[in-house]
């Protein structure tokens, strides 16, 4: 569930997630709450997990040090070539697995995304480099202005497996989207493994993509997804 175009007056303006954001936040911004990476939310995870687990059945924990959800975010209008493509990542996420119930169920922090990271650009097929203040100014400015992550933290993933698809409810600003997802998964006594690809649109969650001088420089409306997952 954000450095944009630059012109010759050095326009510029940010994209992330699920949406584009205006440019760079000033030095008084405010910025997002600081909270903690793991909640002490005592409905995470859900009780069908503890019960599959005291009737013996496996459950996995998630690996965030083995799992990555990477979102290409790309740019759009007659005068996209003044700008910058993104990736927007996920490397702490969390959650709980249970093959026998054919269920995950995952979550991450929308203030423990990272912003252009140079492996992850390269692997997307960009080959420019965003300054870091450039890349700093995105950041802060989808937290604050567009996803609002003081008030909506994080982002939920609810999966049920049927078959080689997965059902997923993402939940992302208040709001919930279903998708079905084909997968490659693996399944061993020692855990699983999910991996796959999805194309979705920011104005799936009530997103308008920014766009100005008519349309001139635009955020594309359309986030390509991939995945990693492992659990253990």
């Amino acid at each position: 569930m954000p450095s944009f175009f630059r012109s010759s007056a050095t326009l510029i303006l940010s994209l992330l997630l699920t949406a584009c954001v205006s440019p760079p936040a000033p030095d008084s911004a405010p910025a997002p709450a600081e909270a903690p990476s793991h909640s002490t939310d005592a409905s995470f995870p859900p009780a069908a997990y503890r019960q599959a687990k005291a009737g013996g059945q496996p459950v996995f924990k998630i690996s965030a040090d083995d799992s990555l959800i990477a979102v290409t975010v790309r740019r759009g209008g007659l005068l996209a070539r003044l700008g910058h493509d993104h990736v927007v990542a996920v490397r702490k996420l969390e959650g709980y697995a249970a093959p026998g119930l054919q269920r995950a169920d995952l979550r991450f922090r929308l203030d423990e995304m990272t912003v252009d990271e140079s492996g992850l650009r390269a692997e997307a097929g960009l080959h420019t480099e965003p300054s870091a203040d450039a890349i700093a100014g995105t950041r802060q400015n989808m937290l604050t202005r567009v996803l609002d992550a003081e008030n909506h933290p994080w982002v939920l993933l609810q999966i049920q497996r049927k078959g080689e698809v997965l059902d997923a409810a993402v939940t992302l600003h208040g709001v919930t989207r279903s998708y079905q997802i084909p997968a490659r998964i693996t399944v061993t006594p020692r855990g699983l493994s999910a991996s796959g690809t999805l194309a979705f649109k920011q104005s799936d969650f009530g997103i308008v993509p920014f766009a100005v001088m008519g349309g001139a420089l635009a955020v594309k409306d359309e986030l390509e997804l991939r995945f990693a997952v492992t659990a253990r």
